[in-house]
């Protein structure tokens, strides 16, 4: 469902949306903005997903591991 929101933005910003974004996907530019910062049970849930995923925790913490190496043999 989608609900119809009216805001207010300095003329620059609206003249900025125009030109850059187009008329008709400013409103899907800005929910696209402001969604990551608004829907978090959905990204808290996807961790906890990740982090039950054992194997690919194995693999992440294989790959960590070895990248300890790369440093270490760096020059300084």
């Amino acid at each position: 469902m989608s609900k119809k929101l009216t805001i207010t933005v300095h003329d620059e910003v609206y003249e900025g949306l125009h030109r850059k974004i187009g008329r008709r996907r400013i409103s899907r530019f800005l929910e696209t903005l402001a969604r990551p910062h608004l829907i978090q049970p959905e990204l808290e849930a996807a961790y906890r997903a990740m982090a039950a995923d054992e194997e690919r925790e194995r693999e992440a913490l294989e790959w960590s591991e070895a990248l300890i190496g790369d440093v270490r043999d760096a020059p300084r």
